[in-house]
């Protein structure tokens, strides 16, 4: 049956495209077309790629790693938003380890810290030194409070590490009483003169009633004052921006609770069919409670569930049913729109309201994601790409052959739903035993691919060029300018190499992409 598409708000280039492909009830996914290229007076290295993962989440790439257990944990997080983007921290976690996770992201770099750990004066510098190990924290400097939450000292790298000849020794037999005091309306700028003044490393700041408002750290004031860190993603702090995922389920109020306690910035609800009463009644609940939080509701494929969930107060739409390398869904339930197609009605349901739609899965080449960004995602999530990264959870096993690969499978597969609650909620079979158990994702090996940025370089250079080819020098350009072809089979065979009796590939190119 044909349907029609209501163009609401800014018309674009692409609309004419859709509108034409819908009517003939045609769903298209990447390998059905292609940008068009148009006069460009924008190089690559002149685009800029920043946009929004959701309302008041800002990124400097357009890249989120997908919140599945063989891709994003903390260590995933922290690299994707050093390199600009954003990581999701999967929800097969206990709920107290999920919100540990966020908070090894957040205190890894801070320029100012509102609720500062500070240790005991009783404290000997073997004790601070295993806590620093035991929470990860890559700061040497740490607040000396008393029982009452005094500030009595401080201790640096120097106190614990240097000139430490016997670990056993107590803190308060070492630690500077020495403090120089910040205000609460201290900036960025005036703590980073007092403190290169003063040579301190922490600057302790309290209010009028000398109550503790927070510190600034040496390290992080440095660094963003003399422009160390351009290309991360930082919230208004200076701490790295994360999100994690949560179900809907008995303990989400829990989950919420911790993750919000441990500075989360986003939260996705992790759901395989987004458009539901319980996920509505979840948002609502989420932005009458946590309205510091942004909310993404996940996952969907048609106007009307963006619609729905915009309406009830969704802060982004992860747009995304089945096209996952792992995933089974339209092959064992029969559902799902192709996700070019879904990814532009969902935008086209969203455009005008500031809420911005990710584009979840179905990515193999570079090449997919300007045409991913190009049919209205503001940015695309990714799991298969960094599955085999360093950063991803997993050992790296090596093969018969010598080849060296890493564990990836789908939240639907049949071991994650038998390990974790969490899986066998996303797909609505909590209540079932484990052994009635329908599985819709699958579980194997990627390529073992090395560090995250080396993956990274690869997919921005290739976005990067496409949209050179648009002519657009940001991502409201290419949405404004973009338009497709359709090809054919033959078209899609042309586009790959051909013809040859052997290929050697790149490091950006392969057949099993």
């Amino acid at each position: 049956m044909k349907t029609d598409i209501k163009l609401t708000g800014e018309k674009r280039k692409c609309d004419v495209f859709f509108k034409k492909l819908n009517r003939t009830g045609l769903a298209i996914s990447f390998n059905d077309i292609r940008l068009k290229t148009g006069y460009s007076e924008i190089l690559p290295g002149e685009v800029n790629l920043r946009t929004k993962f959701s309302r008041n989440i800002p990124l400097i790439i357009p890249f989120a790693s997908a919140p599945m257990d063989t891709v994003t944990e903390y260590k995933m997080a922290r690299t994707m938003a050093m390199q600009g983007g954003i990581g999701i921290i999967h929800k097969n976690l206990a709920p107290k380890i999920q919100a540990s996770q966020v908070g090894k992201v957040k205190h890894y770099l801070n320029a100012f810290i509102p609720d500062p750990i500070g240790v005991s004066p009783d404290y000997t510098i073997e004790q601070v030194l295993n806590l620093r190990t035991e929470k990860d924290y890559k700061f040497y400097s740490f607040l000396v409070t008393d029982s009452t939450g005094k500030v009595v000292g401080l201790i640096s790298h120097s106190d614990l590490v240097t000139f430490c000849a016997n670990p056993q020794e107590k803190i308060a037999d070492i630690m500077s009483t020495d403090i120089i005091r910040g205000h609460e309306n201290t900036t960025v700028r005036s703590a980073y003169e007092v403190m290169q003044k003063s040579r301190k490393k922490i600057l302790p700041v309290f209010n009028n009633d000398n109550s503790l408002k927070g510190i600034y750290t040496w390290a992080d004031v440095q660094r963003i004052v003399e422009r160390r860190s351009e290309d991360y993603n930082l919230d208004c702090n200076g701490r790295l921006i994360v999100g994690a995922a949560i179900g809907i389920g008995v303990d989400m109020e829990e989950r919420l609770n911790l993750l919000n306690a441990s500075g989360v910035d986003v939260v996705i609800f992790d759901t395989a069919h987004g458009d539901t009463k319980s996920m509505i009644n979840a948002i609502k609940f989420c932005k009458k409670n946590y309205p510091q939080i942004d909310i993404v509701a996940s996952n969907i494929t048609e106007a009307a569930s963006a619609k729905n969930l915009i309406k009830a107060g969704a802060d982004g739409l992860r747009v995304g049913q089945g096209p996952g390398s792992i995933c089974t869904t339209r092959i064992v339930a029969g559902i799902g729109c192709p996700q070019i197609t879904a990814i532009y009605n969902c935008a086209l349901a969203a455009r005008g309201s500031g809420v911005p739609v990710i584009g979840d899965g179905g990515i193999e080449y570079s090449g997919d994601i300007p045409i991913a960004l190009a049919a209205g995602a503001s940015s695309v999530m990714l799991g298969s790409r960094f599955a085999g990264t360093t950063e991803a959870p997993g050992d790296i096993i090596y093969l018969d052959n010598g080849k060296a690969v890493k564990k990836y499978r789908g939240m639907g597969s049949l071991s994650a739903m038998r390990e974790n609650k969490a899986s066998r909620e996303r797909y609505g079979q909590d209540e079932k035993s484990t052994d009635k158990l329908v599985p819709e994702g699958v579980e194997g090996t990627v390529s073992y691919k090395g560090d995250l940025s080396t993956v990274l370089v690869q997919l921005i250079g290739g976005t990067r060029d496409g949209f050179g080819y648009v002519g657009a020098k940001n991502i409201n350009e290419l949405h404004k300018k973009s338009d497709f072809h359709l090809i054919s089979g033959s078209g899609l065979k042309e586009s790959h190499p051909h013809g040859l009796t052997t290929m050697e590939e790149t490091v950006n190119y392969s057949k099993n992409s």
